[in-house]
């Protein structure tokens, strides 16, 4: 992607999978522009929270006379309407959603982080990850206190249980539920497309968000908290040699990677770096080859790999034991490098700014000397030297989120 960074959303209006890609969600990136002095301008890019028309990738807001009218990721039209308002015609009861939203239950982990953005997570009553699998303070206390409840794993969800919690409505990546949530007369938000998301649209997703809410001040706090740190990314970075970076995995059938249209691919060209899948468009989590996969391993600086630490893997030696093909990747070498994600990764996207800060950090240790690593680890070459990295993880918390 060299120096592709942020679509023409971005006149308007973003963890390769931030969230995974079971969850993975889209964003339009389709017609992008080089990364510019004009591309960054604080006056192009300024929040859009609260204007009477919103466009956010696939994602748009028209504020109507008595509502608002809100395009999803799936295309689909739902109205906006204030409690105890009259709702609009031509609306099937399901499409009309009641605002502000107080109950939701919520498939993906990077809505749930966007929810504490909007410090609405009081608002979340079922999820469709564990309560084991949580690592955030907010959602294992919300378990702990009966507030909130799981709903089976997304594929197999109990829908008496999604009944039975009354949400207003159900965020969800998966647009297939929607005619069983119609015949159970529960709204459905689709927050995902056919693409995958572009840097922009991550960074302001939550202001799509924010009117179902009624937070729209939180959802610029945040954008502007984000934006503060790409501008700080890219001044750190611009004058640095570029290292080679690649985002991907080899599974037992697939091998996906990040896209060039995806928001660490874009992050990624703007810390001054090559990315080495740049001209692979598509979902988050594209497949491709193993050929083309293995051939840019030869040349890449630096792997991100998909697998989160534990599990059996917590080094190189524990990555190439799980996937032999990798030896030919030249990061996972001794003098190479390769990092893993922690458990609560892709929980905190509300910290998407320290997010975006350490990918940097990875990409160029030199500009942030001394720089604690908090969401990722870097792995060491043997199993041995990865047990102590481990129990280190697992002494301090096992990778809880940061407050």
């Amino acid at each position: 992607m060299k120096n592709t960074l942020l679509g023409l959303t971005l006149l308007a209006l973003g963890i390769g999978c931030l969230a995974g890609c079971q969850e993975s969600r889209g964003g339009a990136a389709s017609e992008a522009i080089p990364l510019t002095d004009e591309a960054v301008n604080p006056e192009i890019l300024a929040s859009t929270a609260g204007a009477r028309f919103l466009n956010l990738g696939e994602y748009s807001l028209i504020r109507k006379e008595g509502y608002i009218e809100a395009h999803d990721g799936a295309g689909r039209t739902l109205a906006l309407v204030p409690r105890g308002a009259a709702p609009p015609p031509d609306f099937e009861p399901t499409m009309i959603i009641p605002i502000p939203v107080e109950r939701v239950a919520v498939y993906s982990n990077f809505d749930v982080a966007m929810l504490k953005v909007l410090g609405r997570e009081d608002a979340i009553v079922a999820v469709t990850t564990a309560a084991d699998k949580w690592r955030v303070d907010y959602m294992i206390e919300g378990f702990a206190e009966g507030r909130i409840v799981y709903m089976g794993e997304p594929g197999s969800v109990d829908y008496e249980v999604a009944k039975t919690v009354r949400p207003d409505m159900v965020m969800t990546w998966d647009p297939s539920i929607v005619p069983m949530m119609d015949s159970l007369g529960i709204p459905v938000l689709v927050t995902s497309t056919p693409v995958a998301t572009c840097l922009s649209t991550q960074i302001r997703f939550v202001e799509f968000l924010a009117p179902f809410f009624g937070e729209e001040a939180k959802a610029q706090a945040f954008y502007e908290r984000v934006r503060a740190s790409l501008d700080a990314i890219r001044a750190k970075t611009a004058s640095l040699p570029k290292p080679k970076a690649m985002w991907g995995d080899i599974y037992e059938k697939r091998v996906l990677v990040e896209p060039g249209n995806a928001w660490v691919a874009e992050l990624i060209g703007l810390a001054q770096s090559d990315y080495l899948f740049d001209d692979v468009y598509g979902t988050s989590c594209v497949e491709v080859s193993i050929e083309r996969f293995l051939y840019s391993g030869q040349d890449a600086d630096l792997y991100f790999t998909y697998r989160s630490v534990g599990g059996g893997m917590y080094s190189k030696e524990g990555l190439l034991r799980i996937n032999p093909l990798l030896v030919g990747l030249r990061p996972l070498t001794p003098a190479g490098r390769a990092y893993a994600p922690l458990p609560h990764y892709s929980q905190s996207a509300d910290h998407l700014d320290d997010l975006l800060t350490e990918i940097a950090a990875i990409l160029h240790p030199e500009a942030y000397p001394g720089y604690a690593l908090q969401y990722f680890v870097e792995l060491p070459n043997t199993d041995r030297e990865g047990a102590a990295l481990l129990k280190g993880t697992q002494d301090n918390g096992s990778g809880t989120s940061p407050s």
